[in-house]
């Protein structure tokens, strides 16, 4: 079993840049597929960015890609979201997420552990 921590959510004007980072619990966080999610008010949880077991292959929503980048660090059982050129629409609660398989990497149905997210506010 696996406990996630996330911070370093906050205010942020457009244009902005945050990183989020999700502490891991246990010995075992480099055996997880780690994800991060998003959940703006009154809509669906949505897939943001996976990273595999070692941090050689990564994930992304279309939508996203070249604005966030997912990273991991095993040494220190943390896994990051670098997010830049924030838009207000990117305002959402973020989660992140642990599974073993990599398979269903983009399901939040497939993650069988989650943080208590954290939040993140972009302004115009």
């Amino acid at each position: 079993q696996v406990q996630l921590v996330e911070s370093g959510g906050g205010l942020v004007q457009a244009g902005g840049s945050l990183r989020l980072s999700c502490a891991a619990s246990g010995r075992t966080f480099s055996s997880y597929v780690m994800g991060w999610f998003r959940q703006a008010p009154g809509k669906d949880r949505e897939f943001v960015a996976a990273v595999n077991w070692s941090g050689d292959s990564t994930y992304y929503a279309d939508s996203l890609k070249g604005r966030f980048t997912i990273s991991r660090d095993n040494a220190k059982n943390t896994v990051y979201l670098q997010m830049i050129s924030l838009k207000p629409e990117d305002t959402a609660v973020y989660y992140c997420a642990a599974k073993q398989l990599l398979p269903g990497w983009g399901l939040p149905s497939r993650y069988n552990y989650w943080g208590q997210g954290t939040q993140v506010t972009v302004s115009s």
